[in-house]
């Protein structure tokens, strides 16, 4: 189904926008099983101590994990029984929303940045339904600031309103390499919490990419990758100018080689964060800004 935006829903987003994706977040559910299932293939991954409690025990069934028997139950009934988890209360959901300059653009759809907000503002409204903690990360060309996990609808406001009005408070350190941005997000999303980074990815260099490893070891990490249809495919013919920090770029689609290599590039980076999610255990989704956010989430 077609979208229509005004100009202003395009390039910004008010509270009342956000808010009112409270309703329909409460049909959607969240990744981590998803990333469970995949952490119990050809992958090994460290448990991550938190986001599941014992619930009862019962007998073992075909299909049954067998490192969840419980041999003291085993022992004394003389029967194979297994340990039942359940998905703890009030976890940590943490959403970490990329709102640089890069952002700040589309040609299609909601500029990059209003996409990013809609995902985070479902994303928060799905905890609040679940009963989990919401926490967060809104960072910026030169500023970069957290919100403390709570649970409750006053923190699901508190982080909305941190997105429509952000503490632009100036730092002296420019992120244009997301290794500081991941850094701090291992300082403060604990262990054990769902990780929702929601980007372009620009600026995801090798050392980046460490920080990231270690997130994922000890977080269920979900990247939400966000472009523009321009950014994967540039029209058939034509020469464009592109601008960005007062450096001008010509594109001539006219060139089949140059045309050729923009998409390449694109397909390549793609393919990279695919590869990355794969291998180190983590949800990649992609997310263009003429997508439905709330179609994207869904599993």
């Amino acid at each position: 189904m077609a979208q229509f935006f005004t100009s202003s829903e395009r390039t910004a987003v008010s509270l009342k926008m956000l808010v009112d994706l409270a309703r329909p977040a409460a049909g959607l559910t969240f990744h981590h099983r998803a990333i469970r299932a995949k952490q119990s293939g050809g992958y090994l991954s460290r448990f991550k101590g938190r986001g599941m409690e014992f619930d009862e025990t019962r007998l073992y069934q075909a299909g049954d994990d067998i490192r969840s028997i419980d041999w003291r139950v085993t022992a004394r009934t003389g029967k194979t029984h297994t340990k039942i988890f359940r998905e703890e209360r009030e976890r940590p959901v943490f959403i970490s929303v990329d709102q640089r300059a890069t952002m700040q653009f589309a040609t299609r759809g909601v500029f990059k940045s209003v996409l990013a907000a809609k995902l985070a503002a479902l994303l928060a409204w799905t905890a609040h339904h679940h009963g989990d903690r919401i926490g967060g990360q809104l960072f910026f060309d030169n500023n970069c600031h957290e919100l403390k996990p709570q649970n409750g609808k006053q923190a699901v406001l508190h982080f909305l309103n941190a997105l429509v009005h952000p503490n632009l408070k100036h730092s002296e350190l420019l992120h244009e390499n997301l290794e500081p941005i991941f850094s701090r997000l291992l300082h403060h999303a604990r262990p054990g919490s769902l990780l929702y980074i929601i980007s372009d990815f620009r600026g995801l260099t090798p050392h980046a990419e460490t920080q990231l490893a270690k997130l994922a070891q000890h977080c269920d990490v979900v990247l939400v990758f966000v472009h523009d249809t321009l950014e994967q495919n540039l029209p058939d013919s034509g020469r464009y100018r592109f601008t960005q920090q007062g450096q001008d770029v010509i594109i001539d689609t006219h060139d089949a080689a140059q045309l050729q290599d923009y998409q390449q590039r694109f397909l390549a980076k793609q393919q990279y964060l695919q590869q990355l999610a794969k291998q180190r255990g983590m949800i990649l989704i992609s997310v263009n800004t003429q997508a439905d956010p709330l179609a994207c989430l869904k599993i």
